[in-house]
């Protein structure tokens, strides 16, 4: 009974792997992030479950600026999902790839700074 169980599904991924790659995405990201901060303080975006960032509250962000944040939070996502794709490809595991992302979501949220929001497992917006 237990031999079917393939030996990959006890395995842990390293999630701090290190790579050129990946050094150069957490390095995008730092640099973004002070930017985001003012969003996420004010309620605009929030962070999803499954490791990514949204607008949240359009109404939160002036409009002339909203392009510029719709900019920041596509940027963001992008770099995410290459941070997960890398991480699971340095892993020698790229079917990991959506366990990497929802663990990943779940650390950012933890991160998250009180009166940010953050999307819950039932899919409602719940603020820290």
């Amino acid at each position: 009974m237990f031999a079917s169980i393939p030996l990959l599904s006890r395995a842990q991924a390293n999630l701090e792997i290190n790579t050129p790659a990946i050094t150069s995405i957490k390095q995008s990201m730092q640099s973004r992030h002070a930017q985001l901060v003012e969003y996420y303080d004010s309620g605009a975006i929030g962070l999803t479950m499954d490791g990514m960032i949204t607008m949240r509250d359009a109404n939160a962000v002036p409009l002339a600026k909203r392009q510029s944040v719709n900019s920041l939070v596509s940027a963001e996502n992008q770099d995410r999902q290459a941070l997960y794709r890398e991480i699971a490809r340095a892993n020698n595991h790229p079917e990991w790839e959506p366990k990497i992302r929802s663990t990943f979501g779940q650390r950012w949220i933890n991160m998250a700074r009180p009166g940010w929001w953050y999307q819950t497992s039932s899919n409602t917006w719940a603020q820290k």
